[in-house]
């Protein structure tokens, strides 16, 4: 009480640390919940590859129908298709969908993939109800067509939402896109992402039975386990040797897109943990800077009550229950300020709130990290000798 300040300053350092570093581990927390969210495909074995034909004579429809026949046909290929985009690659389409008719209804945003009747078997994808596509259903689509295919296929989290008291209802529904045009939902997907891994509904996708003529074209590989490596290359050269009009590029493995994808993420990740690990050492080394302080300052004081008696126990507790008292302060005033802290980043940036169990669990923590901080000055206290108390200081 006669040295207030330095420890005011420990509590409030406490405090400050408390705020940061539990809503840094709940941002940590929700954002690895994200990045190990199942996409629904066959990651470990997809690759996909882009060709983009640049001579005007250049038949896209053709090649694309032989390129897919001499890829199915590869030993160690499962299935191919074509396709505007793929999970979580950061670009695609994404459409309203409704249930009833009408400009003026409100739409349930989609992402759009268009495929062909091999789709499922070349993302690997699990129907859970209704029926995958037939050639019959697949159409060509061009670059300027506005006509959508007469069926679709949902993933059930798209079901959910346009139909939430049963999703299954939504099997064998008639839904609408682009305000009036009719669409049949002809089967249901268990799970598969959309392109956009920071979008809410990021799972909320519908596949359409469409080629799509549009200059530029991705190929989806699913290989068998443990031949993605070797296809790689010879599916590579298989498309550049077919045909000279084209450039073959960015081959990329669906490992490799889920780890672009998901990059700023784990770069916020390492950079809070060692925010987090610095403001721990920052307090700690505060803590035993006060600690050490108080202890020279009291070298007599602690000598005299050596001499009438006090153990080197008791010496040690002395400071280790002031740092109790001090690092309580700072937790309770840490606790107000994280929950503050923590309503301000989620009505600004729209984070999720934190879990109520990180509150206490930090403030145990932090007392610990006290405890653990004032031990070694709280030692040498303890051996101050009896005599320092018959000297002059």
């Amino acid at each position: 009480m006669r040295n207030k300040t330095g420890a005011i300053l420990i509590a409030l350092q406490v405090a400050v640390t408390m705020a940061i570093m539990v809503n840094a581990i709940s941002i940590i927390q929700s954002r690895s919940e994200s990045m190990a969210r199942p996409s629904g495909v066959d990651e470990e074995n997809i690759f996909h590859i882009a060709s983009v034909g640049y001579t005007e004579d250049f038949d896209e429809q053709s090649v694309i129908e032989q390129d897919l026949d001499a890829i199915r046909a590869m030993p160690g290929v499962i299935d191919a298709i074509q396709t505007n985009s793929v999970p979580l690659s950061g670009g695609g389409w994404s459409m309203g969908l409704q249930t009833e008719p009408g400009e003026d209804q409100e739409g349930v945003g989609v992402a759009v993939y268009f495929v062909d009747e091999h789709a499922l078997d070349a993302y690997g994808l699990s129907l859970v109800a209704g029926e995958n596509f037939t050639a019959a259903d697949v159409t060509w689509r061009e670059r300027t067509s506005q006509e959508w295919s007469a069926t679709t296929l949902l993933t059930q989290a798209m079901a959910e939402s346009l139909f939430p008291d049963n999703w299954r209802d939504a099997l064998g529904a008639t839904v609408y896109i682009n305000g009036n045009e009719p669409m049949t939902v002809k089967g249901i997907v268990e799970r598969m992402q959309a392109a956009w891994n920071g979008w809410d509904g990021v799972e909320r996708v519908m596949l359409v039975p469409q080629h799509t003529l549009f200059g530029s074209t991705r190929y989806v590989i699913r290989t068998e386990p443990g031949e993605r490596d070797r296809l790689m290359p010879e599916v590579e050269k298989l498309l550049a040797d077919r045909n000279r009009d084209r450039i073959v590029r960015n081959m990329q493995t669906m490992t490799e897109t889920r780890e672009r994808s998901y990059r700023g993420d784990s770069s916020m990740i390492k950079i809070l943990t060692f925010t987090i690990v610095l403001l721990l050492l920052i307090t700690s080394l505060g803590i035993v800077g006060l600690a050490s302080f108080s202890v020279s300052r009291r070298t007599k004081q602690i000598g005299t009550r050596r001499a009438l008696g006090a153990s080197k126990a008791s010496i040690a507790r002395y400071f280790m229950t002031e740092n109790v008292l001090i690092s309580g302060v700072g937790v309770v005033l840490g606790a107000a300020l994280t929950i503050a802290l923590n309503m301000f980043l989620v009505d600004a940036f729209d984070l999720d709130r934190l879990d109520v169990w990180l509150v206490p669990a930090a403030m145990l923590v932090l007392l610990v990290v006290g405890q653990l901080a004032v031990f070694g000055p709280a030692r040498r206290a303890s051996a101050v000798p009896p005599a320092v108390a018959t000297r002059t200081i």
